[in-house]
């Protein structure tokens, strides 16, 4: 059996990817496998293929915009209710290391240390993305609801 990770798109299509949050018009709302910085989530391509955003027909990249927006509104929402110490959210499509259309969403918080607080999360330390005590788990089942809920709430209220 091939591993959910190796096709993201294909495996949220038939419902084997666990980090399924909610389907949306173009993209699939999940929570990042490493949670270092709580909340973490990501609007993924609902079509398989994609790799960038200019891949989309203009009305289809719009709707993909208006998902990622959808997402970063419900993370911003819950993260804001859950942590004191949240202070924003970033926003980016990179798609240098997976070849499928995707948007992080990070939520940034207050407690994060100086050094990195003000600069992109990516200069976090590998052990961050890679280290079991981050890693996607039981221990986040009741933020993985309220991003849930929370998505499904603005989803629906259009």
């Amino acid at each position: 059996m091939t591993d959910w990770r190796a096709d993201r798109v294909g495996s949220a299509i038939d419902g084997s990817n666990p980090t399924v949050l909610a389907e949306l018009e173009e993209a699939f709302a999940v929570i990042g496998d490493t949670q270092f910085l709580p909340g973490y989530s990501l609007a993924i391509t609902r079509h398989p293929g994609v790799d960038r955003l200019s891949d989309l027909p203009r009305l289809r990249r719009v709707a993909f915009l208006a998902d990622v927006d959808l997402v970063a509104s419900a993370v911003e929402n819950v993260c804001s209710q859950m942590d004191s110490g949240y202070r924003r959210v970033n926003i980016e499509i990179l798609g240098n290391s997976d070849a499928f259309l995707h948007a992080h969403v990070f939520p940034r918080y207050e407690w994060e240390s100086v050094e990195l607080r003000p600069y992109p999360v990516w200069l976090y330390p590998r052990s961050s993305w890679t280290s079991s005590a981050y890693a996607l788990g039981e221990a986040h089942r009741e933020l993985r609801r309220r991003l849930t809920e929370e998505i499904l709430r603005l989803r629906d209220a259009v």
